[in-house]
């Protein structure tokens, strides 16, 4: 296997789901780094979630699952900080990690598969109701921004918005919702879009957003 197999891994407290948008501050020497050579090369770099452990220091134990982050804008406001926009890709299972001089992990992977499933009566009444609110959701937030358009803002929600597909909006209500990093990382694993958007429907409806 060569080294282009290996893909840079980047542990965090948080979860991104594909098509996310994530907001990074960067400036440990070995993430600059890595940051410096994925733009050079124009590839991703994998996000994921921490099971044990921190983000700063010592290399911390990540979850199997995670999610490529493809850089979309970057600053350097300080030297030797990065400020970077990322965009979630491809979701991916953790095969095998190296770990580099630099304490930077490494990992090989493999994409995570998504189940094809038959639409039910079930499914299609919770994707209509969750894409439903999300679109009042999504008109509400451009509301405020045009209302205020000096303030600095980061669209969490970029074109193109896929409000008829089952996966793109129970991601989007993943990322909203008041929940652990444990929990969404679970949202994350599931590899059936249907099963997701129900249970995405299920938690609004017991917490009265529904």
């Amino acid at each position: 296997m060569s080294d282009t197999a290996w893909l840079p891994l980047f542990p965090l407290k948080t979860v991104l789901f594909p098509d996310g948008v994530l907001p990074l501050r960067v400036f440990e020497t070995r993430y600059v780094d890595m940051v410096r050579a994925c733009m050079k090369t124009n590839t991703p770099f994998g996000v994921v979630a921490i099971r044990t452990g921190t983000e700063v220091g010592m290399t911390a134990e990540p979850y199997s699952v995670g999610t490529e982050a493809h850089i979309v804008e970057w600053d350097m406001p300080d030297l030797g900080v990065l400020l970077l926009q990322t965009r979630g890709g491809t979701r991916f299972r953790i095969l095998e990690t190296r770990l580099q001089k630099n304490q930077l992990l490494e990992a090989r992977t493999e994409p995570l598969r998504t189940d094809e499933t038959i639409p039910t009566d079930q499914t299609d009444h919770a994707l209509a109701v969750c894409s439903r609110v999300l679109r009042v959701v999504i008109d509400e937030l451009v509301e405020r921004t045009s209302a205020d358009p000096g303030r600095s803002f980061v669209n969490p929600f970029p074109e193109p918005h896929q409000l008829d597909h089952a996966g793109w909006v129970a991601n989007r209500w993943c990322e909203m919702l008041p929940i652990d990093h444990d929990q969404k990382q679970s949202l994350l694993e599931i590899t059936d879009d249907a099963e997701r958007i129900v249970q995405v429907e299920a938690y609004l409806q017991q917490n009265g957003v529904l």
